[in-house]
């Protein structure tokens, strides 16, 4: 199933559009967001050089019901909202489709990352469309599940290196003693060991931005 991860510009009339653009220094993160009463709930932290006074400037807003800071600490806040214009949900719920958090948002532009089906992405790609919400797809890369990536041996020697601390710093288990508890030869043991790792890494990096790829199939129709 592919995942993409798409720049949105907000549209012009969104308070957090508005108030991102004046303050292009600002990261708005919304750590979580949900449909009720109408509108929408979230949980936002404002990254700024002050916080506090865009949390009052958001106060401002006739598109925010209610704002309660929870926390501020240095150049970080987090708050809690509520509004009538949540943009992004209602074009995600209208599709069918489940946005992944954060989403952040700078100068009037949200990164977001969307899982799902080829027809749910295009149906999602027509909301934004319809709601006057331009965007570019950054990045498609597939959705891997953590559990194909090993083999059961190479799980179970994964796991047992975990266990016995032989990752930790300074090492609490040597190669020698993984290979005594797991029952086999020291080379065999190195061998899987390296496997499970090397399929671990090229995972990784393929959700960095040098590794996209191609879906093999259009991700919009």
């Amino acid at each position: 199933m592919p995942r993409a991860k798409l720049s949105v510009r907000m549209p012009e009339r969104a308070w957090i559009a508005q108030l991102s653009r004046d303050h292009p220094d600002a990261r708005f993160r919304v750590l979580a967001a949900m449909p009720i009463d109408g509108g929408g709930t979230g949980l936002v932290e404002v990254t700024a050089e002050d916080p506090d006074a865009i949390v009052a400037e958001m106060r401002e807003f006739d598109g925010i019901d209610s704002v309660e800071k929870l926390e501020s600490s240095g150049d970080t806040a987090l708050v809690q909202f509520h509004t009538g214009q949540p943009f992004l949900l209602i074009t995600a719920r209208e599709a069918g489709l489940p946005l992944r958090p954060p989403v952040d948002i700078c100068g009037g532009v949200a990164s977001v990352w969307a899982t799902g089906s080829p027809e749910r992405l295009s149906a999602f790609a027509e909301q934004l469309e319809a709601f006057g919400m331009p965007f570019e797809v950054d990045r498609v890369t597939p959705e891997v599940d953590p559990a194909s990536l090993l083999t059961d041996r190479q799980r179970e020697v994964v796991t047992t290196a975990v266990r016995m601390g032989y990752y930790e710093t300074p090492r609490r288990a040597s190669l020698t003693d993984l290979a005594g508890e797991l029952g086999v030869a020291q080379s065999t043991c190195s061998e899987t060991l390296h496997r499970a790792e090397s399929a671990i890494v090229r995972a990784f990096v393929e959700e960095l931005p040098e590794g996209d790829v191609e879906s093999g199939r259009p991700l919009f129709k």
